[in-house]
């Protein structure tokens, strides 16, 4: 049963997503689809950013890879993604939330 649908804003994501290795693509297929189906999604998948409007970031974790989706909730259970980068240093860079918050406006503009 799914409790939410994943759409994709645009190509930002999918330029991100076919730029992975298989396995990676996996994983994060894997984690869409986790978010898909269960109705109490655990902070390890997902997580709020703070001081945000409604941002939040899909946590995928590969071996040391650690992978960021930006997404947002739309209306009637939707979950719409936005762009996804590599994980480097232990905070969220500002520019990638800067980013992903524009493509959020954009995408609600254009609603």
């Amino acid at each position: 049963m799914k409790y939410r649908t994943v759409i994709f804003y645009r190509e930002y994501f999918e330029e991100f997503y076919y730029a992975q290795t298989n396995d990676v693509k996996t994983k994060i297929t894997w984690t869409l689809r986790l978010i898909e189906r269960i109705w109490k999604i655990p902070e390890t998948y997902l997580k709020h950013i703070e001081s945000t409007d409604g941002l939040y970031e899909i946590r995928v974790q590969f071996g040391s890879d650690t992978l960021r989706i930006f997404c947002f909730f739309d209306t009637g259970q939707v979950v719409v993604v936005l762009t996804g980068f590599h994980k480097k240093t232990a905070k969220t860079p500002k520019k990638e939330i800067k980013k992903a918050l524009t493509l959020k406006q954009q995408y609600e503009k254009e609603k």
